[in-house]
């Protein structure tokens, strides 16, 4: 504090004054801020812990694989069409075009989505080839190995003792590769730099929506005709 004669020390547990009309410092540092942060100090720990549990998931699946065969599809919107990733699961129709009854499918270890449908001739032919490729590398095991009675598909007895068939121990069952296109790349013309595409596009959007209300309008047109001529 200021006296008349200079300035004077400040006493013990005194607050010094701010300039101007800046508001008093008034910082209490007793939050209980362990509340508000997290550590990784186990870590390591469980790293260690996931690679057990994928060893015991994988010695409880034996000899089937640890992942089932999942299709290929697009990224949803324009941000994200470009990329390749795994689906939910086939389609109906590709399961069919593949030679799989969509029911048995899911027991074989192949994933199936009902609601998805097929937008491009392309993703299907991806799928469809997936699919035929998963089944001449399939192997099947008999429900029963001590009957005699062998189902159509089955794998042989001598084949499975020898132990000939490997465990896939990869998350997917077949690896997928993501295509990269090429772009090719021009000069732009003159008669495109003069087109007006927001034009172009707004007048295919209306034909789009009066294309059933023209249709009746010129058929009404028509029948309109018809009966003045007749007249």
């Amino acid at each position: 504090c200021e006296s008349f004669f200079g300035t004077a020390p400040l006493r013990e547990g005194s607050v010094k004054m701010v300039k101007h009309n800046n508001m008093i410092p008034n910082a209490h540092f007793r939050k209980d801020w362990q509340r508000y942060i997290k550590t990784w100090f186990n870590q390591p720990a469980k790293k260690v812990a996931r690679r057990k549990a994928r060893e015991a998931k994988a010695i409880k699946l034996a000899p089937r694989p640890i992942g089932k065969l999942r299709p290929v599809v697009r990224g949803q919107t324009i941000k994200y069409n470009l990329k390749l990733r795994a689906g939910r699961g086939f389609t109906l129709d590709e399961l069919r075009a593949a030679g799989f009854n969509p029911k048995e499918a899911k027991g074989l270890g192949i994933c199936v989505d009902h609601r998805r449908k097929n937008r491009s001739e392309e993703g299907f032919a991806r799928n469809v080839e997936r699919l035929k490729l998963y089944k001449s590398k399939l192997v099947i095991y008999p429900r029963n190995p001590n009957s005699k009675r062998r189902k159509a598909g089955d794998a042989d007895m001598k084949d499975i003792k020898e132990q000939k068939f490997e465990q896939v121990l990869d998350k997917q069952v077949i690896p997928f590769v993501a295509e990269e296109e090429e772009v090719e790349l021009r000069k732009i013309e003159a008669s495109e730099k003069e087109a007006n595409v927001a034009r172009v596009l707004r007048k295919a959007l209306t034909d789009y929506k009066r294309a059933g209300a023209r249709a009746k309008l010129a058929a009404d047109k028509a029948e309109a005709a018809k009966g003045k001529k007749k007249k």
